[in-house]
């Protein structure tokens, strides 16, 4: 066999670089094409996704804050770019290699969790085709399937190995620090006006909800990082500078549903360290809603008498929660939210297809609930609930399997905190916390048909899973082992 010497292989570099770069000269003067340029980084790639799909990973979750949503009116769909279409790479080679190799860590497979979200995907996979859309459906179930895929099953091994937990949050913490910036100065020229604060983030952020979503669901760790064991000082002080704008962004974000679930997420860690037992919290919680059920129109009569609306002020803005008399906001939400249950009346068991919502859900709305920010062609967004959405699009089943998933993650991360070691209390416990900021986020709106939350959400699934089997689970079994031997 002829082997290429060293002068040769050189010789051969430059003859294809120079092919390479004649090519794309034609092409540009005579053509107007530039897209060859883009060859090689398509080839890194793809080299890549062959032989270390975990830096692909990565790489996509650095992307993501960065990623712009682009629609394809043509094909009747939106993509985000470029992390979607890479998701979808990610998806293709998994499948390819779980099919042709049969190797996947079966304690992962196996876990609680991912049984629930084998139940949840399954599921929207079955009332894809009882759908009035069917089409919209299944681009909707394939579209679950490139976010939880890579960033739960994919993560959860990378995440065997605490340094990929601790890459994955620093990517996307740093991606999204630019952004904020990015945001601040835009808003900055408008005086941090409440009013721009709704879409100063975009084209990055479709509005200031998913914004103010994203920068709260990496609060804990942020918080955590600054007290991680062992941490270099010039990390902890990337925290706290983190930390300071992080908040500054937040405040300004004028999102008052996230406000409200780092505040849900505070308390359950003042719980937490009260080591108030799990059950008491659910129980609590139980008791609550009961509570609500009991005198919904008392409550609803004395929150009518709330007339302040969206403020520039802070302590107004936070007034405004409770207005359901003036708020436009507020009331859009509720008009969303009634126009859920109506549709899951109709059709209770199957619901009326994943993604399909904005879709049919127009004249299910009343006109006394409309506002100023209603469309009668009923095609402005979601049900803005992670909770009323599924309900409306696949019936009961489909919203208890998100309470379960929800309840058995933080259960997970609860359980993972009270029986690991220092370094991965710290980690289960800003995960599990991130992970309540969202779902808390969730009653208000709804963010997991997008790549901005859905990254670090699965992420953080995995992280919770993957401390849970290697950590906890493997430590029991080699101590059974060990006992037995």
């Amino acid at each position: 066999m002829h082997v290429l010497t060293e002068k040769s292989k050189i010789v051969w570099v430059y003859v294809l670089t120079a092919l390479f770069l004649a090519a794309n000269f034609y092409l540009i003067l005579e053509k107007n094409f530039y897209w060859l340029f883009l060859l090689p980084v398509v080839l890194v790639i793809l080299y890549y996704y062959i032989v270390s799909l975990d830096k692909i990973v990565l790489f996509i979750t650095f992307l993501t804050p960065l990623a712009v949503n682009i629609q394809l009116f043509d094909m009747g769909l939106a993509v985000s770019l470029p992390t979607e279409p890479l998701m979808f790479g990610v998806l293709l080679v998994f499948l390819a290699k779980v099919l042709f190799e049969h190797q996947y860590d079966k304690h992962v497979a196996t876990h609680p969790v991912s049984y629930v979200i084998y139940l949840g995907l399954f599921w929207m996979f079955l009332t894809s085709f009882t759908s009035e859309l069917p089409v919209v459906s299944i681009k909707h179930f394939i579209s679950r399937l490139w976010f939880v895929v890579p960033f739960y099953f994919v993560t959860a091994l990378m995440f065997r190995d605490l340094k990929n937990i601790h890459r994955f949050n620093w990517l996307y913490m740093i991606s999204l620090t630019g952004i904020i910036f990015y945001t601040l100065s835009v808003h900055a020229r408008f005086g941090f006006d409440e009013e721009t604060g709704h879409w100063v983030m975009s084209p990055f952020y479709n509005d200031h909800t998913a914004y103010g979503a994203a920068i709260a669901i990496f609060f804990p760790f942020i918080v955590a990082y600054i007290f991680y064991p062992n941490e270099s000082m010039w990390k902890r002080m990337a925290a706290v500078f983190l930390f300071v704008v992080y908040t500054v962004a937040i405040i300004l974000s004028y999102s008052r549903a996230a406000w409200l679930s780092i505040f849900a997420a505070f308390g359950v860690f003042v719980l937490v360290m009260l080591k108030i037992k799990f059950r008491w919290i659910v129980i609590t919680l139980a008791v609550l809603l009961g509570i609500f059920f009991s005198f919904q129109h008392q409550i609803i009569d004395r929150l009518e008498k709330n007339k302040q609306d969206s403020s520039a002020n802070f302590v107004e803005h936070v007034r405004s929660i409770t207005n359901i008399s003036s708020d436009a906001s507020n009331l859009e939400r509720i008009n969303r939210w009634q126009s859920a249950l109506r549709l899951y009346r109709e059709r209770p068991l199957f619901g009326w297809g994943p993604g399909s919502y904005q879709f049919v859900y127009a004249p299910f709305q009343r006109s006394k609930e409309k506002t100023i920010i209603s469309t009668n062609l009923g095609d402005k967004g979601n049900a803005h609930s992670e909770y009323l959405g599924p309900l409306s699009e696949e019936g009961l089943p489909g919203m208890l399997l998100v309470f379960l998933l929800v309840g058995y993650i933080i259960y997970t991360g609860l359980m993972v905190y009270k029986r690991g070691n220092r370094e991965v209390k710290f980690i289960s416990m800003a995960a599990t916390l991130g992970i309540i900021t969202y779902y808390a986020h969730g009653f208000l709106n709804n963010f997991l048909d997008t790549d901005k939350l859905s990254v670090p959400v699965w992420g953080f699934t995995a992280i919770i899973v993957s401390l849970d089997v290697y950590y906890i689970r493997n430590k029991e079994r080699k101590q059974v082992a060990e006992t037995k031997e």
